[in-house]
């Protein structure tokens, strides 16, 4: 008899000398689920692999995703651990008919990572995107990340469009001096205002 709910399937899963079934099961994230997807986030987006995304990637992120678009944040999970999620939102555009559908964050734990499940996670989140009217999605990552880009490509996204970053630490804006609309100005007749 074929499984009730497609997004559960039996797995086999590995622990070493032994194997053992379990089962692997993609769902709407939850409020309880929010500390384990904020945590496995810091895991997979760090300083080290992705610099400039790891600089935006805080619990205000996850939360705010979860509160204002809970219906596209998913979870994956397997023995009641997270192994994977996947956040999105929609942007809608005054006087378009278009939809699109933004891919926020995605992450898979390393173990789990080309056996399927991000793809799995995409598709249920542009599934439920579609049903919902998007007719674009959209994604972004560094241009050095080469598993995301390959990942992305192989799901048919296509015309990349390069973005740079710049950066400026608080300290060197500080003791640069300035210049702008409020900076002292000489009258025509040479005295300062």
């Amino acid at each position: 008899m074929p499984d009730a709910n497609p997004d559960k399937r039996a797995i086999t899963v590995d622990n070493g000398s032994k194997k053992r079934e379990s089962e692997l099961e993609i769902r709407e994230m939850e409020i309880d689920d929010l500390p384990a997807v904020f945590h496995l986030g810091e895991r997979i987006f760090t300083s080290e692999t992705v610099p400039t995304l790891y600089r935006t990637w805080d619990e205000f992120e996850v939360t705010s995703l979860y509160n204002e678009d809970p219906e596209y944040c998913l979870v994956a999970e397997v023995d009641d651990a997270t192994v994977g999620f996947i956040l999105g939102t929609t942007v809608t555009k005054t006087r378009s008919a278009w939809k699109y559908g933004y891919i926020v964050w995605l992450a898979v734990v390393p173990e789990w990572q080309r056996e399927g499940l991000g793809s799995r996670l995409f598709d249920k989140l542009a599934e439920k995107m579609i049903d919902d009217g998007v007719r674009i999605f959209m994604v972004d990552t560094e241009a050095s990340n080469d598993p995301a880009l390959e990942f992305f490509k192989k799901k048919g996204f296509g015309n990349p469009e390069e973005q740079i970053y710049l950066t400026l630490n608080v300290k060197t804006y500080q003791e640069k001096p300035h210049r702008g609309r409020g900076s002292r100005r000489k009258q025509k007749n040479g005295n300062e205002t």
